[in-house]
């Protein structure tokens, strides 16, 4: 199938391409394309006959040409599995023709559907991921859903924590620079009183001290927050926050929205304030609940939760054990994802390539 670069017009409405429709991400954006080039990768944003489209980060190998090239949660879903397999063998022709040594994917496709043997006829195999988790919780939210039936089918004991965080007078502040937020925050919501560019920079001290208590770590603030600024002005993404009736902050929690649900990123809480203010957190997955509901989403998706080396629903005792079932109190049910796969396209030069940039690396070079 043929491929080229989108033309001016198709990049003038790329994310209506890749982000709104069914299965779309924010990491086919606009938003994202520039944020990754300005940490040195190169985008490409390319076009396929059959209509589909792609953002590809391409990162060229020191001193001996060539390079790799990532598809960031791409190419979207749609159409079955062997159109997204042989689509993704379109692009991974291009990008092979035009110098490219080796090509990651890691499209949100399920396992379900034999995709990951289907890449296997296409030249790629799996890989360890790329993003923090393979697998996903996923709440569904068609087919005449409403707030009391999804209130009914939560656990009790996260219906009662709701209603404790709420009769506390917890306040949930919602950030949010979409369209549909030019009205306001909506019932359940506040506006926010101070800047939100301080409040996501407090939300990542937060998740430093949430990442310390669940083993597990971030990198630098200065990336994080650039994106998720970024996001946030380009209405991808939405920061909840819960605070006491005096504004002291309690919890926090990061969405995306695109692809028809909104996708929890990030979440954390203060452990200290858990006894004196509890079910923050669950106050404020149950308001994403409300809101994805009331956007007319497809899904709430709640994130994941396995780890590397164990690409599998958490056991009691593991780290991710208990978010596991917190979340699944909420009623979502656990998604299994095709995973990562990559295509070496020649193999000598992915060798030395990747001995070459380790190289840089070593010797402070970008």
């Amino acid at each position: 199938m043929e491929v080229r670069p989108a033309n001016a017009r198709e990049l003038e409405v790329w994310d209506d391409l890749v982000v709104t429709p069914g299965g779309g991400h924010v990491y086919q954006s606009m938003a994202w394309a520039r944020h990754r080039a300005e940490a040195g990768w190169r985008p490409h944003h390319l076009v396929a006959a059959d209509g589909s489209a792609a953002l590809v980060l391409e990162r060229r190998w020191p001193v001996i040409g060539g390079g790799s090239a990532y598809l960031p949660r791409g190419p979207i879903p749609a159409g079955d599995a062997p159109a997204m397999a042989h689509r993704l063998a379109s692009f991974g022709g291009w990008l092979a023709a035009n110098g490219i040594d080796v090509i990651a994917s890691d499209a949100e496709v399920e396992a379900a559907t034999g995709y990951r043997d289907l890449l296997r006829g296409q030249g790629f195999h799996p890989i360890e991921e790329i993003q923090p988790s393979r697998h996903k919780l996923a709440l569904p939210l068609g087919h005449g859903a409403d707030e009391a039936s999804l209130m009914a089918g939560l656990a009790k004991a996260t219906r009662q924590r709701i209603r404790a965080a709420e009769r506390a007078g917890t306040v949930v502040i919602r950030h949010d620079r979409s369209r549909g937020a030019e009205g306001g925050p909506g019932e359940g919501f506040a506006a926010p009183t101070g800047d939100s560019d301080d409040a996501l920079d407090q939300f990542y001290d937060l998740l430093l001290e949430t990442g310390e208590r669940r083993q597990f770590t971030f990198g630098p603030r200065a990336g994080f927050v650039a994106w998720w600024r970024a996001a946030l002005d380009a209405g991808w993404l939405v920061l909840l926050e819960a605070r006491t009736m005096d504004g002291e902050p309690l919890a926090g929690l990061v969405l995306y929205r695109h692809g028809g649900r909104l996708s929890t990123v990030h979440s954390g809480d203060h452990a200290a304030t858990r006894r004196a203010q509890p079910g923050s957190l669950h106050l404020l997955r149950w308001r994403a609940i409300q809101l994805a509901l009331r956007e007319g989403c497809a899904e709430m998706d709640l994130g994941g939760v396995d780890l590397p080396g164990a690409r599998r629903p958490p056991v009691e005792g593991e780290p991710m054990y208990g978010l596991y079932e917190h979340k699944r109190s909420f009623g979502a049910t656990w998604v299994e994802l095709s995973g990562a796969h990559e295509r070496i396209v020649r193999p000598r030069r992915y060798a030395l390539g990747r001995a070459a940039a380790r190289l840089a690396r070593l010797a402070g070079r970008p």
